[in-house]
């Protein structure tokens, strides 16, 4: 099973360190492969398990991402990162 959202980063600081950290526990919790391919200017891809690979990401406030998930529980995986992501991580 697959499942992909697009979101946007709307907080203000972008995809720092706090929202990576939960984006990243987030999406540990489930057994799907989790990849996120950032758009805009500098497009790239990071697996959404790794800390070191969502930060180098470098998404600042307006990126577009796409969350891509592949396993049982993508739909799930999919639904709870992106209300993560447009929730502002709480943050705002």
């Amino acid at each position: 099973m697959t499942a992909s959202k697009e979101v946007f980063i709307t907080n203000i600081h972008g995809l720092h360190t706090r929202p990576v950290m939960k984006f990243v526990d987030t999406a540990s919790r489930f057994h799907s492969e989790i990849k996120v391919h950032k758009g805009g200017a500098e497009p790239a891809d990071a697996d959404g398990k790794s800390v070191m690979q969502m930060i180098i990401l470098a998404a600042e406030a307006g990126t577009p991402l796409r969350i891509d998930a592949e396993g049982d529980d993508a739909d799930e995986a999919v639904k709870q990162l992106a209300e993560l992501v447009e929730s502002k991580f709480g943050e705002d």
